[in-house]
């Protein structure tokens, strides 16, 4: 090929290569959102990930366990400041070392980048508790509580986990049991808490409680630390994401200093409500790329596995399945950009206001996608696809970790009612405000008129 016809056109490619192994702007195509900071982030990401994590991510699973050097090197590389959203907590960890003010696509790209370890366990064990455990303590404990936990999480010297699940409630906040009565300067907490991610390594609990009536205005959140009388934690057999610490937690007269209310009492529901989309939007960016690793793994294998003759990729049954997954994954790759663009334009109060319908459908798709993807690269690597190890790693981990995407942070069938519910609500609310307008400005018509 003649280099000087290529004058003028982008050539950037960051990566192996593969088709769709990578989001596109990575593949030389344009795109409105990114500029050179999340290029170097990227990189930053990536040479963290091949050179501490990646190799060492299988083993780590079949231990069920992180080492604690690794958390502190996600605190130091800045991957956990990142997961609290913004901006930059710089009260608590300092400037931002990179020497800007991130956004919510540069936390999307950390995500992206720490996902292609195909692990759900990893993600959810680094990344988990800081992303929805410690944003109720970031925004709402006290001073004296922020400055004695919020640094030691965010630099992975201590982990927090979030504590809303039980036996009998899930998706269905409102309904928990767990309850905690004030007596004197003292919160004493009974009750039992189910599935809590980092539950059995945590050293702060953020726990949903009943301090009032039925119903999500009786809750409140409270803040546990491990060494109080009464709490104990036992780690959960599950199917996948056996390093993230899945924890059964009971709470048998468990006495909370008043100062550990996490905000006001009986507002917890509330505070619950305003992390959920931050805490969507992360399961998101996770997943994508976790159907994307299907995809990459699927094109190595198939480029060199042979089946009557030729390599599986010859085939076009394969090409058919290749071409699938992709389709979904890049779509899936874009919605995720818009609701990132929409998160950086928009105003918390704003985003508040209108995403919750977009990303609960959103994460509903993320989701879905996975299960396709996992299961269709596990019909490209065969056997392979059943062992534990080797080459159809990945898939095999993936193909046991999609309920762990697909219920945590809200069932799909919750996703998908609240997303077709709260959008529909918006729209009626978007049409009485335009007729509100109109009335006042026919009113200001007339008013102007009669002065004529």
């Amino acid at each position: 090929m003649n280099t000087a016809a290529l004058k003028g056109m982008n050539t950037e490619v960051f990566g192996d290569g593969y088709p769709f192994g990578d989001p596109s702007w990575y593949q030389a195509y344009n795109s409105p959102y990114y500029n050179d900071t999340h290029r170097s982030l990227r990189k930053h990401f990536r040479d963290f990930i091949e050179e501490h994590i990646m190799g060492n991510v299988h083993e780590w699973d079949e231990a069920g366990a992180i080492p604690k050097e690794v958390y502190l090197k996600a605190g130091d590389v800045g991957a956990l400041p990142l997961c609290i959203g913004r901006p930059w907590p710089e009260k608590f960890v300092g400037p931002c070392p990179w020497g800007y003010e991130p956004d919510y696509f540069h936390e999307f790209i950390m995500y992206d980048e720490i996902s292609r370890t195909g692990s759900g366990g990893f993600l959810w064990g680094i990344a988990g508790g800081t992303t929805i455990g410690l944003p109720p303590i970031y925004h709402h404990a006290t001073e004296e509580v922020k400055k004695r936990v919020v640094p030691r999480c965010l630099k992975g010297e201590s982990a927090a986990c979030l504590c809303i699940t039980e036996p009998t409630a899930g998706s269905d906040v409102a309904n928990i049991r767990c309850s905690a009565k004030l007596d004197g300067e003292h919160y004493i907490v009974n009750g039992e808490k189910k599935w809590i991610t980092n539950g059995i390594f945590a050293d702060y609990f953020t726990v949903a409680c009943r301090t009032g009536g039925p119903g999500m205005n009786g809750i409140s959140l409270l803040l546990l630390e491990r060494g109080m009388a009464g709490l104990t934690t036992r780690k959960m057999k599950c199917s996948g994401v056996w390093s993230s610490g899945t924890t059964y937690i009971t709470f048998d007269d468990v006495m909370v200093p008043r100062a550990n209310l996490l905000g006001k009492e009986n507002k917890g529901f509330q505070y619950i409500m305003q992390n959920f989309n931050h805490e969507r939007f992360g399961i998101c960016a996770m997943t994508n790329r976790f159907s994307r690793v299907c995809i990459e793994e699927s094109l190595k294998f198939a480029n060199k596995r042979k089946t009557f003759g030729k390599t599986l990729i010859q085939h076009p049954v394969i090409r058919w399945k290749i071409a699938e997954m992709a389709r979904l994954v890049e779509a899936t790759h874009h919605w995720i950009e818009w609701v990132c663009y929409q998160m950086n334009t928009m105003g918390k109060l704003e985003a508040n206001f209108k995403l919750g319908g977009p990303t609960a459908l959103l994460k509903a798709q993320c989701t879905k996608v996975l299960e396709y993807c996992a299961r269709e690269s596990s019909q490209i690597f065969g056997g392979l696809s059943y062992t534990r190890g080797g080459q159809g790693e990945k898939v095999e981990r993936l193909s046991r970790e999609v309920r762990a995407m697909a219920v945590p942070g809200g069932s799909e069938e919750i996703m998908l009612d609240l997303g077709v519910r709260q959008s529909a609500k918006l729209a009626e609310m978007g049409k009485m405000l335009a007729a509100q307008m109109a009335d006042a400005s026919g009113d200001r018509a007339k008013s102007a008129k009669s002065k004529l």
